[in-house]
């Protein structure tokens, strides 16, 4: 069944389609109809492999380094590119002086070397001088 979702997205790659018959294997009923699917599973099946991957290191940028053997901006590239294939979500991003910021995320950068020690401290506290 897999192999055959990865045929189905080799073959209509960049195309719209429409799924018109559904059987569930279980019962057998079919529903025949015009279905979009979602916008993931238009997504390559290189890309819905990613996807997978990145949600279940639990967003962490640094296990995707690893997974795939590439660099912090080829996952950030690529993760940008699905990202604009998957348009629906319109997310607003609000400046949150009570949120936690994200430690995991500035020691990763604090570790790559793109920021220094007192730039990591200032940014743990929650300090955006």
């Amino acid at each position: 069944m897999t192999q055959d979702w990865q045929q189905l997205t080799e073959l209509v790659r960049d195309k719209a389609f429409v799924v018109e018959r559904v059987r569930l294997t279980e019962t057998g009923v079919a529903v025949e109809g015009a279905f979009e699917p979602p916008r993931l599973a238009r997504l390559s099946a290189e890309d819905q492999v990613f996807v997978a991957a990145f949600v279940r290191s639990h967003g962490s940028i640094k296990k995707m380094e690893q997974y795939f053997g590439v660099s912090y901006p080829t996952v950030k590239n690529r993760l940008n590119r699905i990202g604009e294939q998957l348009d629906f979500v319109a997310i607003e991003i609000e400046e949150d002086s009570s949120a936690e910021p994200d430690t995991s995320g500035v020691l990763d950068r604090l570790e790559r070397g793109e920021i220094n020690v007192n730039d990591a401290i200032r940014k743990i506290k929650g300090d955006t001088k």
